[in-house]
C-alpha cells in the first residue's frame, strides 16, 4: 500500500499503530480511577484488535481469508457496543445510589 509521497506502508505499520494504542489502553485501565476512563479505555483496546485484525486480512498472511480479520472486527464492533450499553447501565444506577462514578468509592458488593 502505497502512503503519500510514495512511500509504502506495510503490516508493520499497522501493528505499531495498534500496539501503541491497545499500551495506552492499558496504561488508562491501570492507572485511572473514573469508571467512564476505564469504559474508554478498554474500547481503545478493542479499537487496537480490530485495527490488526483488518491488517492482518488486508495483507493476507498465513492463508487467513481475505474477509476473516473484517469479519472478526465485526463482532468486535458488536461486543463492544453491548458491553458499553451494559456498563453505562449499571454506571447510571451506581451513580443514583452513591452520587459518585470514582471506582475505588463504589462497594455496593461489600458485607
Amino acid at each position: 500500500m502505497l502512503g503519500e509521497g510514495g512511500s509504502y506502508i506495510g503490516l508493520g505499520h499497522f501493528l505499531v499503530l495498534s500496539a501503541g494504542l491497545f499500551a495506552i489502553g492499558v496504561y488508562g485501565l491501570l492507572s485511572k480511577r473514573n469508571a467512564i476512563t476505564l469504559l474508554m479505555s478498554v474500547e481503545l483496546m478493542f479499537n487496537s484488535t480490530n485495527i490488526a485484525f483488518a491488517a492482518f486480512a488486508r495483507f493476507g498472511y498465513n492463508n487467513v481469508q481475505p474477509l476473516a480479520g473484517q469479519a472478526f472486527a465485526l463482532f468486535i464492533i458488536t461486543i463492544a457496543a453491548a458491553e458499553v450499553a451494559v456498563a453505562i447501565a449499571i454506571l447510571l444506577l451506581i451513580y443514583r445510589l452513591r452520587d459518585t462514578i470514582w471506582v475505588d468509592e463504589i462497594d455496593l458488593m461489600r458485607w
